[in-house]
């Protein structure tokens, strides 16, 4: 059975290398996808890469349609809000200037837009999903409805305090949204609401933008034996421009270069090749990850282990998509080093493991719990470095590295699922009806197959 050997646990509780990653990444700036932010992050991953003994770094730039914030602004007669604390813009909007009335249609919920009267008017709904709902709504959904209801615009309101107003894509995914989208902190969404309760609302709504096409980048190595098969470990190097991206996602990015560092030195004793990966241009439609399955013989893949939102507790939650034998190996990891594992089997099609699990690859998300509802300071200008914890960091990476190791036993089966069994796994999870709405159901016959809408396996953009 795999094992990290003690003296590289005792290495990782005494390194501050991860947290030190992270401090690099945040003090980039802006790192949306396609900026020159993204791209130095990017070259600052590979160097690190390289200084910690990974093998065959290379970096791959592959096309995407871009997208560059400008000043927004709502307007509600002589009360006009403008201010980043206030709302920001959605990426993947379209730039333009709309008035009509603003209606609060609550959670956003599909029934929530049956027999509403939505055409011409500004829809507002809010970032939450009901814990007894059963599926998180996506808001690229929330959108979706408001867009095919007939709405002008599209107001996505905050359910987490702070003066954070919630940024994050539409689901366009070949160029701009149908209409204009911004976030409101929770602060003015309920003002909002207010006055959406007390009298007809009408509303102009600005907001100024450039969509263009532009170039992301994906940074790749490999530690281990050369053997047909090789485990992923995965994280994407992209983040929205309103905070640092600290947990989101360069916690992820830290982790991942941290476990290549710990498994470099027992490459003798690895029994599978480790590719760590980091991809770019997650946040706005899973890019990087669609690109690399375009790309590359996915028959090599043994599994992948993704790492998203993984840096706001030590709490290792492991989200399986039904492939068992990984969770079983987290479980394995959990009792030997007596900390809890929290393993789910539940579909998660929103980060990068999903273009992989999607085609039938074993594929996880591997992320910490922290007791909140949705995002928390995620996607919002409070994704700071200062919310995170080095102590944490270090309890990760010896989980997820010792997850790894265990993942990469030669006789330990991992086997693959059928497209209608991943299909049918979809459906139950409810997750069908927002995917088919924005665009990106994947199964031929019932949506687009991939998420820019291309009828053959092409890069996107070109």
């Amino acid at each position: 059975m795999g094992t990290l050997p003690t003296e590289l646990v005792g290495d990782a509780y005494t390194s501050t290398r991860g947290i030190e990653l992270i401090e690099s990444l945040v003090d980039v700036g802006n790192r949306m996808p396609g900026t020159d932010g993204e791209e130095e992050a990017a070259a600052l991953l590979a160097e690190r890469f390289v200084e910690n003994g990974i093998r065959e770094v290379e970096t791959t730039a592959f096309p995407i349609p871009g997208w560059w914030r400008g000043e927004t602004s709502l307007a509600i007669g002589d009360r006009r809000f403008e201010e980043s604390n206030e709302l920001v813009a959605l990426p993947g909007t379209p730039a333009g200037e709309v008035s009509g009335e603003l209606v609060d249609i609550g959670d956003g919920l599909p029934e929530d837009f049956e027999e509403r009267e939505l055409e011409g008017k500004l829809v507002m709904a809010s970032s939450l999903t009901p814990d007894d709902y059963g599926r998180w709504v996506h808001r690229g959904e929330k959108y979706a409805w408001a867009a095919e209801a007939g709405a002008a615009g599209f107001v996505f309101r905050n359910h987490v305090e702070g003066c954070l107003p919630p940024t994050g894509d539409v689901g366009a995914r070949t160029g701009p949204g149908p209409i204009p989208a911004v976030g409101v902190s929770k602060e003015l969404g309920s003002r909002l609401v207010r006055y959406c309760e007390r009298e007809s609302v009408e509303t102009t709504l600005s907001v100024e933008c450039r969509n263009e096409p532009t170039r992301s980048r994906t940074v790749e190595g490999v530690v281990g034996p050369d053997t047909e098969e090789e485990v992923l470990v995965t994280a994407h190097i992209d983040a929205h421009d309103v905070g640092e991206g600290a947990n989101d996602n360069g916690a992820g990015c830290a982790l991942v270069a941290e476990v290549g560092r710990l498994l470099a030195g027992m490459e003798e004793d690895l029994e599978t090749r480790v590719r760590l990966v980091t991809f770019g241009a997650e946040e706005t439609g899973l890019y990087g990850a669609y690109y690399w399955t375009h790309m590359r013989d996915l028959e090599t893949v043994k599994c992948v282990l993704n790492l998203d939102g993984a840096g706001y507790s030590r709490n290792l939650a492991i989200y399986t998509h039904g492939f068992e034998p990984v969770g079983e190996a987290f479980e394995e990891v959990a009792e030997e080093f007596d900390a809890p594992v929290h393993v789910s089997s539940g579909i998660r099609p929103h980060s990068d493991h999903w273009p992989f699990v999607q085609r039938g690859v074993p594929g996880v998300q591997g992320r910490a719990l922290a007791g909140e509802s949705g995002r928390g300071w995620g996607h919002t200008h409070a994704d700071t470095l200062d919310k995170l914890d080095g102590r944490d960091l270090r309890d990760l990476t010896v989980l997820l590295a010792a997850g790894t190791v265990k993942l990469a036993e030669a006789d330990r089966e991992i086997g693959r699922k059928g497209d209608e069994e991943i299909r049918e796994a979809t459906e139950e999870g409810g997750f069908d009806v927002g995917m088919k709405a924005v665009g990106s159901w994947p199964w031929a016959g019932e949506g687009k197959e991939w998420p820019w809408g291309e009828e053959e396996r092409a890069v996107p953009g070109e």
